[in-house]
């Protein structure tokens, strides 16, 4: 990742933010990375070989756990679940389990993979839930080249949750997703305030003509800029593993370059007292959304059909 311009809490290359076994270790009730102001949401990511596993003790913290690659078993409280994954997070959707709050984690590879543990501290319980992938919401959001697909299992619509907002957004080469530039960090008529972390994979798009892409190094571009007097400006190049947060302000676009395509997973959660997902378009660009009842969806999308 190489960035010239953001305050550097705000942006992780791969292994920067390592803790206990995790490659991304951020905002969980145990993370040694202090992040100023950081408050709502955590992530987790790791990479595991064949039969290794890592263990979250049972905490004042709502997670849910999203295989990235390969299939693992959750031991959560007390009750084993076998996760069906997939080969990669541009396969389709997988399985995730919602653990609930004050629960002990154990996260096993069967054969090896990577995993994600969303997080968001919180008080009220609600159940335990597995979520197969063949449940999971599936959405094509925006058309032309602002074409993205949504994978909605937890969302408010999808799951009970105390706190958190989380779904991972696949975006094929060369297009914008996040966009319009938005934002939602404030609670007011029509916005709720919820700080992001937006976690990235990307790939060579198994499309591209010509040449194989030995040397090829697959990248996207993230950026935030300030919505009021706080200061934030991000103009981030990202590669698989890399993370950036986003504490406030407009954010967006999340770009594709050509040639490789581009997955991140957000999770989000806030201090307001509704779990919704609101928010304002930059009034200097809202408009790109009418553009859009024109346009067909990108016919490469969906994303492992």
């Amino acid at each position: 990742m190489t960035d010239t311009s953001a305050r550097p809490e705000w942006v992780y290359p791969k292994g920067s933010a390592a803790h206990g076994g995790w490659f991304v270790s951020l905002g969980g009730h145990d993370s040694p990375t202090e992040v100023p102001g950081w408050a709502h949401t955590g992530l987790r990511v790791a990479d595991l070989g064949p039969g290794e596993g890592l263990a979250l003790d049972a905490v004042a913290e709502e997670r849910i756990v999203v295989p990235l690659s390969g299939s693992f078993r959750a031991d959560a409280g007390g009750t084993t679940y076998a996760l069906q994954g997939r080969p990669s997070v541009f396969a389709g959707p997988t399985d995730v389990l919602y653990t609930g709050v004050r629960t002990d984690l154990t996260v096993i590879a069967e054969e090896g993979g990577r995993v994600a543990v969303a997080s968001a501290p919180a008080k009220a319980e609600h159940p335990p839930r597995h979520l197969r992938r063949e449940e999971i919401p599936v959405e094509l959001r925006g058309a032309g080249n602002c074409s993205r697909q949504v994978h909605n299992f937890g969302t408010p619509a999808a799951l009970e949750a105390d706190r958190f907002i989380v779904c991972e957004v696949l975006t094929p080469a060369g297009n914008w997703s996040s966009y319009p530039p938005h934002k939602h960090d404030e609670e007011k008529e029509g916005e709720t305030a919820l700080e992001e972390i937006y976690y990235f994979e990307t790939r060579v798009a198994e499309d591209v003509p010509g040449p194989g892409p030995e040397g090829a190094d697959p990248m996207g571009y993230q950026r935030v800029y300030a919505s009021d007097e706080r200061p934030i400006d991000v103009s981030a190049e990202v590669r698989s593993g890399d993370v950036v947060l986003v504490p406030y302000g407009w954010h967006g676009p999340a770009m594709a370059a050509p040639g490789y395509d581009l997955y991140y997973l957000n999770v989000m959660a806030g201090p307001g007292r509704v779990r919704e997902w609101l928010i304002s378009d930059d009034p200097h660009h809202g408009w790109v959304r009418r553009s859009w009842d024109a346009a067909e969806i990108d016919p490469r999308l969906p994303f492992g059909r």
